[in-house]
């Protein structure tokens, strides 16, 4: 139960690199000599190698993985390697190495959320003059653009990321020289260290620094909420590629068939990912609850911080990139969606935006509206089957202008503003993403994919 190394051998990395930084630090102060310093520096990459490729193998007697390197490096070099450790503790090397592997893992999630939002930045560019139906309470509700709804998740994630640069601004500080809980005697260069290790600075009070572990469980949130809007869009991508809206393809290499019917072709990447949702809000409540009831400083509750942080991380990381890659991979149904936006009734506002530009007011006009909707159902035909005639039986101001307003592009890009899905705002918005993440000058064309 003590042993933590079978997961926390992933701080190799980031242990060795901080072992490193302290140790070349304790020579420039006159702590120990420039020659074990040297020793010590050999000895690091050599036993991170050996370990990393499996020529020595890990020890659970030692423990962790901060244990399993000094004793190697002991075997190794001899007394130098004791000499490592003088004025810090595991706890501050713990809290280090943690800092390093989050920032870089996060930095990675970063890095995928951009290519994901690429993907739909692009797969709404080559719908752009696509439509289809837009939804509330899964009722179709009005017709937009397709580049408008891929947008929608676009926005989403880039969220996402700003609350993960967010979350590693607020890790980047270096615990190291925070000893057990009270510093040490020694004359440590803190900032030294903080800055060869890629840390804006160091943490300012001993105590807090090796028992907080808030940064884990502020990007556990933030992947959290990633995992959430990965949710939602796999939701829609299971919907769209069922029969039942036959909305969309996704090709074999993200979709399986039955073990029993030959003629099934199931999503389960989507659902997978939709799926992993539990696992990564689960890490996040662990967190919150290992850390609620410590009193300062170091508590071994901590270790328990480890692995949802891990498994956080990389679960979310590996559920964006696989979504990216659906994105790449959809192909939608234009036909299928041009006749789902002509069905249900989805101009039906227009005909209440209509009487309201003729003077009406809106609730009366929305009246109006209602009425004509149940008198179209009745009569088992769409909005603009209706002849003018029945239009002017329920108000005499509709005049022949009026199926204008009934063309489901005209009444897309009848709403022009900031945020719509109307052509011109969708263009621009799309014109200003693909600079903003380098995609380079796309021409206007929908490629119908």
């Amino acid at each position: 139960m003590n042993a933590s190394v079978d997961f926390d051998r992933r701080l190799l990395d980031a242990d060795v690199t901080g072992s490193r930084a302290h140790a070349r630090m304790l020579a420039r102060q006159g702590v120990i000599s420039a020659e074990d310093a040297a020793a010590i520096d050999r000895g690091l990459v050599e036993v991170r190698d050996a370990l990393a490729a499996g020529e020595l193998a890990w020890d659970p007697a030692l423990e962790d993985v901060h244990m399993n390197v000094e004793a190697r490096l002991i075997e190794k070099i001899g007394d130098a390697g004791r000499r490592l450790h003088t004025g810090r503790s595991r706890n501050d090397q713990v809290a280090t190495d943690l800092r390093l592997w989050a920032k870089q893992a996060a930095q990675t999630l970063v890095a995928q959320l951009g290519e994901l939002r690429a993907a739909l930045v692009k797969k709404a560019r080559a719908h752009v003059d696509t439509l289809m139906p837009g939804y509330t309470h899964l009722q179709r509700a009005q017709p937009v653009r397709a580049a408008h709804h891929f947008l929608a998740y676009q926005e989403m994630f880039e969220r996402d990321q700003g609350r993960v640069l967010d979350a590693i601004a607020r890790a980047d500080v270096s615990p190291l020289g925070s000893g057990a809980l009270a510093g040490t005697t020694f004359p440590l260069d803190r900032a030294g260290v903080a800055e060869e290790l890629g840390f804006a600075g160091v943490t300012r009070n001993s105590l807090d620094a090796v028992g907080d572990r808030d940064f884990a469980i502020e990007l556990v949130a933030a992947c959290a909420l990633v995992q959430v809007h990965l949710s939602r869009l796999a939701e829609e991508l299971v919907l769209w590629c069922s029969q039942e809206a036959g909305f969309a393809r996704l090709s074999d290499r993200y979709s399986s068939g039955s073990s029993l019917m030959p003629q099934k072709k199931n999503p389960d990447l989507a659902e997978l990912v939709r799926g992993k949702t539990g696992r990564v809000v689960g890490a996040w409540v662990t967190l919150v609850t290992v850390v609620k009831g410590l009193p300062l400083a170091y508590n071994k509750d901590l270790q328990e911080t480890q692995e949802p942080l891990y498994d956080a991380l990389e679960t979310a990381t590996a559920s964006v990139e696989v979504t990216a890659g659906m994105i790449d991979d959809l192909t939608l149904d234009v036909a299928r969606l041009a006749r789902a936006v002509g069905e249900g009734h989805l101009v039906a506002t227009e005909l209440a935006d209509y009487l309201v530009s003729k003077g009406v007011a809106f609730r009366d006009a929305h009246d109006v509206a209602g009425h004509l909707v149940r008198t179209a159902i009745d009569r088992g035909v769409e909005l603009a089957a209706l002849s003018l005639d029945d239009l002017r039986a329920a108000d005499a101001r509709f005049d022949a202008d009026v199926y204008g307003w009934l063309d489901p592009l005209a009444a897309v890009d009848r709403r022009d503003l900031p945020g719509a899905p109307a052509r011109p705002r969708v263009v621009a918005e799309l014109t200003r993403l693909e600079a903003e993440l380098g995609l380079g000058a796309a021409s206007d064309v929908s490629a119908k994919k």
